[in-house]
């Protein structure tokens, strides 16, 4: 289940011209299953109007310290003890300055003072203003408060100009949510280390040897630890936007992949293999590019490191195993080789799961070859049963 279902967010806006990204932002948290307050300044609420995010949220849109109030109990208060987490996107160099000052002279400035819950900030203004060292001081008070401070991007801005000072995009602002909201999390003070991916074995400069996996569930069982708390380092072959909180160690053959992941395992409480370690590499790789020429072209092959059995340490390890027949057979005896506490085997000649899909249909076994049949369900589903069994056995 997503961390966002369900939670109370408070999406303030304020009075810069990337208030106008504002709406998507709302829009995909519902999408989440978040319910969204809005707190707008009277700036925000002459760019975009309150009726916008009113029917987005489905929710009363906030602009007024003065508006009535139900059950007696002044709005800011309310506002500031039902939200889970408050996030000001955009925040102008103005709110940021009322802050650092304890200033509480409209609606959101005064639920903000008033709150106790995490308050994350995504400054948006011109770049001379950002760079300002006022600017600049506001915000490392801030900083020292607690507020969580998401860095603006860099791109064209409303003077022509290109710099640092947009809005960061919605995916990125909801990320650093989540990763807040995964504060106190189940898995709370674990470290895990998670690898993703196919391994590429250099044949030449241009050539490799691969396979299909696309790295997906390695990155969803990455981004399920994270939001459950843990702190989590990905070791992976595919290039992707690092998810917020998780350390990425980028490697491309199974030779790196086995020393980054004997480096991060020191006092790690779980190794999770999810990538797909080529079984062989070239003998000799070419310095220079083979050329193509008649008759056939010989490679000699030899085995690439098994990392699930040469690298040793307390912690629990978990090893997934990619079968075509003989599915729970051919699990268990790699469970038992390699020394696993848990395995996850799918079949790949499923048609609606496994490589390069967002859904998958695994059987977890343990070490007393217990078998645990999982229906077919999104990765991210399939990410959070694996956790739930390795928080079983921490």
């Amino acid at each position: 289940m997503d961390i966002l279902k369900d939670k109370t967010i408070l999406l303030g806006i304020t009075g810069g011209i990337s208030a106008y990204k504002a709406p998507d932002i709302a829009s995909k948290l519902r999408q989440l299953g978040a319910n969204v307050d809005v707190v707008m300044t009277e700036s925000a609420a002459k760019i975009i109007t309150p009726r916008t995010l009113q029917s987005i949220t489905n929710r009363q849109v906030h602009t007024d310290m003065w508006q009535p109030v139900e059950n007696f109990r002044a709005g800011h208060i309310s506002l500031a003890e039902s939200a889970d987490v408050i996030v000001i996107a955009p925040a102008t160099a103005n709110t940021i300055a009322k802050l650092a000052c304890g200033m509480a002279d409209n609606l959101l400035c005064s639920t903000v003072l008033a709150t106790r819950t995490p308050v994350i900030m995504s400054p948006a203004m011109n770049d001379n203003m950002l760079n300002n060292p006022v600017t600049q001081k506001n915000i490392s008070k801030l900083k020292d408060r607690g507020f969580v401070i998401i860095e603006p991007g860099y791109g064209h801005l409303l003077s022509g100009k290109i710099g640092q000072g947009r809005l960061p995009e919605t995916a990125e602002i909801i990320d650093i949510i989540r990763l807040v909201l995964s504060r106190g999390g189940d898995l709370k003070g674990k470290r895990f280390v998670v690898t993703a991916g196919g391994t590429r074995e250099a044949i030449d400069p241009v050539r490799f040897i691969g396979n299909r996996s696309s790295g997906k569930m390695g990155f969803a069982i990455a981004q399920a630890a994270r939001d459950r708390g843990a702190e989590v380092t990905l070791i992976s072959t595919v290039e992707c936007y690092p998810a917020a909180g998780i350390r990425m160690i980028a490697v491309e053959s199974a030779g790196e992949m086995k020393k980054a992941v004997e480096e991060a395992v020191v006092a790690a409480d779980a190794l999770i293999m999810a990538a797909a370690v080529a079984d062989y590499q070239v003998e000799q790789v070419s310095g220079n590019k083979i050329k193509k020429a008649d008759g056939v072209l010989s490679l000699k092959l030899i085995k690439t490191p098994d990392i699930l059995s040469e690298v040793k340490g307390s912690f629990i390890k978990v090893g997934f195993a990619a079968e075509s027949e003989n599915l729970v057979e051919n699990a268990i005896t790699k469970l038992k080789e390699k020394g696993l506490h848990l395995i996850a085997a799918n079949d790949i000649t499923a048609k609606d799961s496994g490589f390069g899909s967002d859904n998958n249909r695994v059987t977890i076994i343990d070490r007393n070859e217990r078998a645990e049949v999982l229906p077919l369900m999104s990765k991210r589903e399939v990410a959070d049963r694996i956790l739930d069994r390795i928080k079983e056995i921490i």
